[in-house]
């Protein structure tokens, strides 16, 4: 069969149209543009007692590696490089997992804890209920909703809730003001 000679000047308008990126892309090319930089952070909110000690150091991330389908991040906590945030793509949305390490790099008991996306989210907001393996490791934190924030050029927040206790924490970190870069994280 052979098509009207016309039927490509109709379809033409179409070829402009890219399927719009899911929330989750956008997302994740906020925070991959921060590759290579730290940024210094405050406590803007903690209900427990012991967040009153993060309050009292230096808090400085760095986006310290960038991947295709994964984001390396070291959150230092004074002279403590013991933390690290692993934000991954997959098949659903995206994964935030928590690598902890002793000085000499060995893994922590407590440690690769987190969750994946739920829902969509938004370009500047993804949030991670705890997934199984955490509610295994950490009974208290089976009701954990951790997020990440990021407004380009302006801030990158890390949040915990756990609502069961009225539990928050909350870190903010100036994008606008880049730091230099911290020494490699413990086993990084």
């Amino acid at each position: 069969m052979k098509l009207p000679r016309w039927l490509p000047l109709c379809l033409f308008p179409l070829a402009g149209f890219a399927a719009e990126a899911r929330p989750q892309d956008l997302f994740w090319k906020n925070l991959s543009a921060l590759c290579g930089t730290a940024f210094e952070g405050r406590v803007v909110e903690g209900t427990a007692p012991s967040d009153a000690a993060f309050r009292e150091q230096r808090l400085v991330m760095h986006v310290r590696a960038c991947g295709e389908n994964e984001i390396r991040i070291p959150f230092h906590v004074g002279s403590d490089r013991s933390r690290t945030w692993v934000i991954t793509r997959t098949p659903q949305g995206l994964r935030l997992k928590h690598d902890h390490r002793h000085e000499d790099g060995a893994e922590d008991k407590v440690t690769q804890y987190g969750g994946d996306t739920a829902a969509a989210g938004t370009a500047g907001r993804q949030n991670f209920p705890a997934d199984d393996f955490t509610a295994a490791l950490i009974p208290a934190a089976a009701t954990n909703i951790w997020t990440l924030m990021i407004e380009p050029g302006k801030m990158f927040g890390y949040g915990l809730r756990r609502e069961v206790e009225g539990r928050r924490f909350r870190v903010e970190f100036d994008l606008a003001k880049p730091v230099a870069a911290p020494p490699a994280p413990w086993g990084g």
